[in-house]
């Protein structure tokens, strides 16, 4: 069986989760470059973040988020997918609330944080989601680009039975110039899923998490231990 990730993965993880059997390669489908932007004052924000990159890139740039809840303007912390919290960890930040994907953020937003003013740290095609959503509920949201996504758009020729997508940004990338027939389509949670229903009509695994591990396993399961 071979596998195409459309990004790179340690090969060790892989052959551990998946065993040594099977044929994975890895072709980058997009990239990501860090912006400049020069630090602001973010007193009386709550803070977004739907992506690790949009952390990273967040810290490299400089601010410093008060998270002291004793603080009268102190910053919640919002975030997407345990991937994006994870990272905040490592900067030695917390968050308020984790949620599984941007459509569940803005409903607990819409339904729990009418009265808060919110900064979203994002990459330029981030999902429109939460700018569509927000204002119409009169809840202040404001978008701070600082990461830039270019679409590699690869020609890929080599056949697989299986092809693994990891972001809408992704999907597209891959689309401008390959075929999703013929292969069984996996996707790391559903926002990325329901770009790729767009493109096509073919049944579509889902991991139930938005990270590796539960790809891996959602592959052993499902296509792997049922051949």
């Amino acid at each position: 069986m071979k596998i195409l990730f459309t990004k790179t993965i340690d090969p060790a993880v892989i052959s551990k989760e998946l065993g040594e059997d099977i044929l994975v390669d890895c072709v980058e489908v997009i990239k990501t470059n860090p912006i400049k932007v020069k630090p602001f004052d973010l007193k009386n924000y709550s803070l977004i973040f739907t992506s690790a990159k949009g952390v990273n890139s967040f810290f490299k740039n400089g601010f410093k988020p008060n998270e002291n809840f004793t603080a009268k303007n102190y910053n919640k912390i919002y975030c997407v997918g345990e991937k994006t919290k994870r990272e905040l960890r490592k900067n030695g930040f917390g968050t308020f609330k984790m949620l599984k994907n941007a459509d569940n953020l803005s409903k607990f937003i819409i339904a729990h944080c009418q009265h808060e003013k919110f900064l979203h740290f994002c990459g330029n095609i981030a999902l429109d989601v939460l700018d569509e959503n927000l204002p119409l509920q009169n809840i202040s949201y404001k978008k701070v680009i600082i990461y830039n996504t270019e679409q590699i758009n690869p020609l890929i020729n080599e056949k697989y039975h299986v092809t693994v997508f990891f972001s809408p940004s992704g999907v597209r990338s891959f689309a401008n110039r390959n075929s999703f027939d013929d292969t069984t389509l996996v996707s790391i949670g559903e926002t990325t899923a329901n770009e790729l229903r767009k493109y096509t009509s073919n049944p579509i695994l889902v991991s139930e998490g938005n990270n590796l591990m539960c790809v891996l396993k959602l592959i052993k399961k499902e296509i792997l231990n049922k051949n």
